[in-house]
């Protein structure tokens, strides 16, 4: 009976066609772990710090590989068992200063930010100022100067507490 033999036909490639989308599931399961493991970093901004750019509750992507930040470059850090997202104002060898006045002054250059709409308070009691980053260090602060938690609170960020550099986000939506 040809009938038969169409039906196994038919049920063999079914079963084939489904063994090889689960094959194909699992490399793609396999494939996003390793690169959401150990290559890109998925985080939620927990305080408002980085306003207006970025918000509580957005989210972000960051590069876990890049451990050597660039001025001006957004990263996710880690200091005393938490995780903080600041901007990069200094790197190695450059000396920072915030003055009494709110100044902030990079190897004794005072720094105009554009798109900063705060100033930069001096936080007592926390970071003895004029400081010289060394080899590896950066200096961190928040986009929303008063009363951020960065480099003023906790001092210079080493390289190895950084988790990585920003490179997207999704800001949510009336949540």
């Amino acid at each position: 009976m040809p009938g038969r033999d169409t039906c196994r036909a038919v049920k063999y490639k079914s079963m084939k066609d489904f063994l090889n989308f689960i094959r194909t599931l699992i490399v793609l399961i396999i494939i996003l772990f390793v690169v959401f493991y150990f290559i890109i970093g998925i985080k939620m901004v927990p305080n408002d710090d980085m306003e207006p750019r970025l918000s509580a509750g957005d989210f972000i992507l960051y590069y876990k590989i890049d451990r050597d930040p660039n001025l001006r470059d957004v990263i996710v850090l880690k200091k005393n068992d938490t995780e903080y997202v600041g901007r990069v104002i200094a790197v190695s060898g450059d000396k920072v200063e915030i003055t009494k006045d709110e100044i902030l002054m990079v190897n004794d250059n005072m720094v105009v930010e554009s798109k900063i709409y705060y100033s930069t308070p001096y936080y007592e009691g926390f970071v003895d100022y004029p400081i010289t980053l060394a080899q590896g260090e950066c200096f961190v602060l928040c986009d929303m100067r008063e009363g951020g938690e960065d480099s003023r609170y906790y001092g210079p960020v080493r390289s190895s507490e950084i988790l990585g550099t920003v490179i997207g986000m999704y800001r949510r939506g009336g949540l």
